[in-house]
């Protein structure tokens, strides 16, 4: 394992000790020097790995609100799609600062850049010039992958460039070198454009070798952790999670994971010959009898919850959704969840990390608060005396 740059954790409330009922005060686990003493953050860096965390973050994360009048041209044609887009994120950085630990990245390839200069929107109609404000108008026109979620209706984005958005994520982590380790999924994005769109090329090996370019030149190796970190001597990726070497969290303070988050054809792609991810900077999504696996997409924790407890107990990393398309918070339901944080998966993504005033109360924070908390799905926070709980 790489020398790791010390890092954060916020989970926050170290509580009773061995057969004690009540609990101990709360202490917030980023703190650093007498507060982290009193804590004993030092034994939890010790004890705890990556995979013993669970934290929330926001799904779609770079998404910009659609304007009201074209959302309104959207519902005359398809209300349920409207309603799906309907929900916006604050920068980046902003995200990071309340808390979030997972972020979501859809990204769309440009090699000669200028690709998605003319969205048609959703009144289908066009724009008198591209309607991308400021130095968003020139990072669109260089070449580099872009970050966007349709690149006909819904393209707003906090940062339009990855590189853009992979910069904001390294300038906060270097200003919080204590934070918890962050995973960012990646999403490919290409396929038939909607009506009037400019088709995204195919992520090809050559655009996934690009994209590993992209990220390691804003991060550096020493800023992530990577599949042939974990891996080791191992003989593959999936011995050495089944082996419990994911980083412990002192390892893994103020460091960024990376996860392709796609169906089998582009995973496969990603891979190619490797045996597991040798030399790759992304983690995958795959199924847990793969040589590469480490990392898997759940999206279901109510349908899937056997699977994801499964998975977690034999300790891969697990990704799962708290809500979708709006409809949890239209309809104040809290089921799915409350089944993401029992279910144990370590991240759960969501659209609601604060409520939205027009979707009343919903949201999705731990029940102590806070977003990031040791996994009571895992051992290592079940043990007598170590339960800790989001702040």
């Amino acid at each position: 394992m790489r020398a790791r740059l010390p890092c954060v954790l916020g989970l926050a409330a170290v509580l009773a000790a061995a057969g004690a009922a009540r609990a101990a005060p709360a202490c917030d686990l980023e703190a650093a020097g007498a507060a982290a003493q009193a804590c004993d953050l030092a034994a939890l860096d010790r004890r705890l790995r990556l995979n013993d965390l669970q934290a929330i973050g926001s799904h779609n994360s770079y998404k910009r609100a659609i304007p009201p009048d074209e959302l309104a041209a959207h519902r005359a044609r398809d209300p349920r799609g409207a309603d799906a887009l309907d929900y916006a994120h604050p920068p980046l950085a902003e995200q990071l600062r309340r808390g979030l630990r997972t972020l979501e990245l859809d990204v769309f390839h440009d090699p000669e850049g200028g690709r998605y200069l003319h969205p048609p929107g959703a009144h289908r109609r066009g724009y008198p010039a591209p309607p991308w404000p400021g130095a968003d108008l020139a990072r669109m026109r260089r070449p580099g992958f872009k970050v966007m979620h349709l690149a006909d209706i819904d393209f707003r984005s906090r940062c339009v460039a990855l590189q853009a958005c992979l910069r904001e994520l390294r300038d906060w982590s270097r200003a919080h070198p204590r934070h918890a380790p962050v995973l960012v999924l990646i999403n490919a994005k290409d396929g038939p454009g909607g009506p009037g769109a400019v088709a995204p090329p195919p992520f090809d090996a050559a655009a996934f070798d690009a994209l590993d370019v992209e990220i390691r030149a804003v991060f550096g190796r020493d800023h992530l952790i990577e599949p042939d970190d974990v891996q080791g001597a191992y003989p593959t990726l999936r011995d050495a999670v089944r082996a419990g070497r994911w980083p412990t969290l002192g390892e893994a303070r103020g460091q960024v994971l990376f996860a392709l988050d796609e169906e089998p054809r582009k995973v496969a792609l990603y891979r190619g010959a490797r045996r597991s991810l040798e030399g790759r900077a992304m983690f995958v999504n795959t199924d847990e009898a793969s040589p590469a696996a480490a990392y898997l997409t759940l999206n279901d924790p109510v349908g899937q919850r056997a699977r994801i407890a499964r998975a977690v107990a034999a300790g891969f990393l697990v990704r799962t959704r708290a809500d979708a398309d709006t409809f949890e918070a239209r309809a104040g339901d809290m089921r799915r969840r409350d089944a993401a944080f029992s279910g144990g998966a370590q991240f759960v993504s969501t659209d609601y990390p604060w409520p939205d005033p027009r979707r009343g109360a919903y949201r999705v924070e731990f029940p102590a608060g806070g977003y990031l908390r040791c996994n009571p799905a895992r051992p290592a926070c079940r043990a007598p005396g170590h339960e800790t709980s989001a702040k």
